[in-house]
């Protein structure tokens, strides 16, 4: 399907729906030696292109992302029944969050959170235990379940989709 294709614009409204509605993504990261390594984190969206999160700069993902930036995100309902699945898989760059965009990235993350679990400045940033990352997406897809009419597809497949 092309970059031009109406059906996949007409799908676009997939992915803003699916950032708003859950909490959780699923990060591709590839260490120094070529080694995949996927982890779950709590998210939130900064417009369409753009998800922010909170981890320690020790964990596996994080110390993957200064070796590699390129990641891979998938978003989806854990809860959906076979057969029912909706998903947006995002291809990224991602890394650390210039100190001085920290405070806007803790704004998106705690208006998703409950106030007792506010992140304030003291916890994320250089010292702390916590950094906030940045994923800025250069291609959305979405998935397209096999056997869907508007298809010619047995299995289920991806589908770029770009706004209208």
């Amino acid at each position: 399907m092309s970059d031009a294709d109406p059906v996949g614009e007409s799908m676009w409204e997939t992915v803003p729906r699916l950032l708003a509605e859950h909490h959780y993504l699923v990060l591709g990261t590839v260490d120094d030696d070529g080694g995949p390594w996927v982890t779950p984190l709590f998210y939130a969206a900064d417009g369409d292109s753009r998800v922010v999160w909170v981890s320690s700069p020790d964990s596996r993902h994080s110390g993957n992302l200064t070796a590699r930036p390129a990641v891979a995100i998938t978003l989806f309902d854990t809860h959906a029944p076979i057969g029912g699945a909706e998903a947006v898989y995002l291809e990224a760059t991602a890394g650390l969050v210039d100190d001085g965009a920290v405070p806007a990235a803790l704004a998106l993350l705690n208006a998703r959170l409950p106030a007792r679990q506010h992140l304030d400045r003291d916890e994320v940033g250089p010292g702390a235990a916590l950094r906030a990352y940045a994923a800025t997406v250069h291609r959305h897809s979405v998935l397209i379940r096999g056997g869907d009419p508007r298809f010619d597809n047995v299995t289920d497949a991806r589908l770029a989709v770009r706004p209208p």
